[in-house]
């Protein structure tokens, strides 16, 4: 299967696109981490996004598309993949439609995991770093809101969208995902 994880910070989709991995027996692809790895091995895509990021923007689209296009090409990708931090814009979903269509592949399920505000303010409150003050947690829920938005209607509209709601303990959270997959086939 192909599945992609949505959710402001601090919603667990990473905590649950791991999980989900696990239990399909397919790969967990963090986008954070292929990034981090790209800049580690000095990549020519990893010198580029270590340029743009540590001058505090986000990595471009196109960057950001080649890295996850050439990974989800690898041998180890072929059974399926759970996509967590990729696509953040429309713009990225639909390039990535495009590459998944040319290899005669779509995704099977877009995964949002739904949790109100004041719950992630005090989940990310709670993980205490630095970076993590009300105030910069708030203008990275502003930022997911204005880019993710309009990515979550994109497949709304094409009926990949399956919203969980993830104020649940870990363990309820994974098995509404499990009925979500079975769901759509999976």
């Amino acid at each position: 299967m192909r599945i992609v994880f949505i959710g402001p910070p601090g919603a667990g989709k990473g905590t649950q696109a791991v999980r989900l991995a696990e239990k399909l027996k397919v790969l967990h692809l963090s986008t954070g981490e292929l990034l981090r790895e790209a800049c580690r091995l000095q990549t020519k895509i990893g010198a580029q996004a270590c340029r743009t990021m540590d001058a505090g923007e986000l990595v471009p689209d196109d960057l950001v598309h080649q890295m996850v296009a050439d990974r989800i090409a690898e041998k180890d990708c072929q059974q399926g993949y759970v996509l967590d931090g990729f696509p953040r814009t429309v713009r990225q979903a639909e390039m990535f439609d495009k590459l998944l269509k040319t290899r005669g592949t779509e995704l099977d399920v877009v995964l949002k995991i739904h949790v109100e505000e004041p719950e992630l303010l005090k989940r990310l409150a709670a993980r205490g770093r630095q970076d993590d003050d009300t105030a910069v947690i708030k203008k990275r829920l502003e930022q997911y809101e204005n880019l993710t938005r309009p990515l979550l209607t994109y497949y709304q509209d094409r009926g990949k969208l399956c919203t969980v709601e993830g104020d649940a303990s870990p363990d309820q959270v994974h098995e509404e995902i499990l009925r979500a997959i079975q769901d759509v086939g999976g």
